[in-house]
């Protein structure tokens, strides 16, 4: 692989795993390099100013714990939240570029499919189902 760089890396899109979303509902897609302060500034005006009743914070791979932390910041923040946790896997397509192609010979790429783990949470100020897996209560 020394031979190797990176050239892009793209997420297959899926759908939220929350079933019955209002179509305007905010999601948060945390990254791995998003600034925590940015982050809850957007999601505490969207939940105090706006009036939202629910959020979706979602982030994969090394965005996680990033992702938990934000939740757990607005929970402490808001108070009386229900909560739902799903956890999954995402597939990353990494595309990778010979430095050193054989003279006369086209570039060549190599793909690589990766499965990293993603969480969601959906955050509501309104009651949810108890008896969903994944819930938390206030």
């Amino acid at each position: 692989m020394e031979n190797f760089r990176k050239v892009r890396t793209s997420e297959e899109e899926s759908p939220l795993p929350f079933p019955d979303l209002p179509p305007d509902v905010v999601e948060m897609k945390v990254k791995e390099g998003s600034k925590i302060r940015n982050l809850m500034n957007f999601a505490m005006a969207q939940m105090e100013l706006k009036g939202s009743r629910q959020i979706v914070f979602s982030g994969c791979g090394r965005a996680v714990t990033k992702t938990i932390t934000c939740v757990e910041i607005m929970k402490r923040k808001l108070g009386g939240l229900h909560q739902v946790t799903k956890v999954r896997y995402k597939t990353l397509l990494e595309v990778w570029e010979n430095q050193d192609p054989l003279p006369g010979g086209p570039a060549q790429n190599l793909t690589v499919h990766k499965n990293v783990p993603s969480i969601c949470i959906l955050l509501s100020r309104d009651p949810l189902d108890p008896n969903q897996t994944g819930y938390q209560p206030p």
